[in-house]
């Protein structure tokens, strides 16, 4: 009898634990396929057909705002469609971006060499401050244009994946190529003189 009344209390808790194992293994469970199903339905929308312009569509048309002291003789605000005529190396940039560093000096380089040649260097400042911005424009000396994403329009435009991002555009507005990485010299050279070439 005393045996039977200890185990007796034992039996519930056992079962309550148990039941809560299973509770807390369904809220996993439920919370993984949640997780799950967000990740695919963000997948969706960015594969989602005319959403981020490819390889022979036509680039987005925008205006920016281009930082003053960043303009390189353009209008206060930019707008895609009036630069028609000339190549465009847009590029998606951050002073907190690791990567953009490393081809910043590279923008700034064929910028001073093909300025004059009918091309255009074009950045685009994505989720940034501008005190930040200016002081890493200052920093590597940058003399290309540039503007601030307000509200990131361009960004969400362009449906970019993150920064560093560049889209080379031709002389007819169409998007040639588009690199998510950071780019050499070498690399923005190709890249320029095979539209120049057109």
């Amino acid at each position: 009898m005393t045996t039977q009344n200890n185990l007796t209390p034992a039996l519930p808790s056992a079962q309550s634990a148990s039941h809560k194992r299973r509770w807390l293994i369904a809220l996993a469970v439920l919370a993984v396929i949640g997780i799950a199903g967000l990740f695919t339905a963000g997948m969706v929308l960015s594969a989602q057909p005319g959403k981020r312009p490819t390889v022979g569509s036509p680039a987005p048309d925008f205006s920016m705002p281009l930082y003053e002291g960043y303009r390189a003789g353009l209008p206060e605000t930019i707008r895609l469609s009036d630069l028609r005529g000339k190549v465009v190396v847009l590029n998606f940039w951050a002073s907190w971006c690791v990567e953009c560093v490393k081809e910043t000096d590279a923008l700034e380089a064929v910028w001073r060499v093909y300025k004059d040649r009918g091309v255009v260097v074009l950045g685009v400042d994505h989720l940034d401050t501008e005190p930040a911005a200016r002081k890493y424009l200052e920093s590597f000396d940058v003399t290309f244009p540039n503007g601030i994403d307000i509200q990131q329009q361009v960004s969400r435009a362009y449906r970019i994946t993150g920064v560093p991002e560049t889209f080379f555009i031709d002389r007819q507005g169409m998007v040639r190529k588009t690199v998510i990485q950071a780019l050499s010299q070498t690399e923005l050279v190709a890249e320029i003189e095979a539209l120049l070439a057109e």
